[in-house]
Formats: structure tokens, sequence, C-alpha cells
């Protein structure tokens, strides 16, 4: 009898390391590719994504920064146009990521779990449209490709951190 209960405990445990397993995902490459290749995975251990910042030109998205936490990640990207930054609301969470890519990346728009749309670019070229493939599940970190303009860009999605308190 205690076999069997402990049979059953063990496929429990196992069922739901498997399903906590699965809520992980990944959508890209956009875009052309070429350029030198940067990720932000291992900073997201740092919290949740809560700022953004992208250098925006008049025709192109040249760089990107993204600050985990309280954490900023190093701008990697070109040093044409603009800086743009949007905060995060505290425990606001990306969920879902559309823009537009030709030769490079045009526009990113970044929706988040509180219904803001935070655009940066113009719309021209070939659409994208990135959603988690997992339910309750946001952006955790961004991988790209830049040279003197961001080339191509891929989304990493998992759960919000546990550890981190939303309210921060």
């Amino acid at each position: 009898m205690w076999t069997f209960m402990l049979l059953g405990l063990l496929c429990a445990s196992a069922s739901a390391s498997a399903i906590q397993a699965r809520s992980s995902s990944y959508s890209g490459e956009y875009g052309r590719g070429g350029g030198e290749p940067f990720s932000h995975s291992g900073l997201q251990l740092e919290g949740p994504i809560t700022a953004i910042r992208v250098r925006v030109d008049s025709f192109n998205i040249a760089g990107l920064q993204v600050r985990y936490g309280q954490v900023w990640s190093d701008y990697v990207g070109g040093k044409l146009g603009d800086l743009e930054e949007i905060f995060l609301h505290p425990g606001e969470s990306v969920i879902a990521v559309s823009g537009s890519y030709s030769n490079y990346l045009k526009t990113l728009n970044f929706v988040t779990d509180e219904g803001r749309f935070l655009s940066f670019g113009k719309d021209t070229g070939i659409m994208l449209y990135a959603v988690p493939l997992h339910p309750n599940t946001v952006l955790r970190f961004i991988y790209w490709r830049a040279g003197l303009f961001v080339t191509a860009i891929g989304l990493h999605w998992d759960n919000y951190p546990r550890n981190y308190p939303s309210n921060c």
C-alpha cells in the first residue's frame, strides 16, 4: 500500500515538473539576421523586465537596452537616432510584441498586461507578431543581432519570477 502511495506521489511530482518545464517558449528570430548576436539570457535572474530603452533613427531601430529588476543591460547597437525610454508600472509585464522589419528592424511595439501599447519606430516592411506559447507567461528576456542597426530579434517567454515582488 505504501509503495503505491509513494509511487503515486513520485508520478505527481514528475508531472508537476513536466508542466513547469513547459512554461517557457521562444518567438523568432524575426529579421534578416546578420550582425553580431547578443542575448540577455541570465539577466532575467535579476528580476522581470521593468524598463526598455530603444534608439530609433528616421527609418530603423538602431539599438536596445533593457532593465531587469533594477539592473540595466549593456546598450547594444548603433549610435544614430534618439534614445527613447519607457518604464513599466510595478508588476506590469509584456505579454505580446509586434513590429516590422526589412533589412533592419523598423518598429517594435510592446503590449502589456495592463493594456498599454508601448511603441518605438515607424511601421513599414514585413510585420511580426509574437506571443508566448503558454498561457500566463510573459516576456522574460530578449535576443537580437545588431551592427549599426538591429537586424533581427528573438523573444523568450516564461512565468513571472516567483521570488520577485510584483509591487517593486
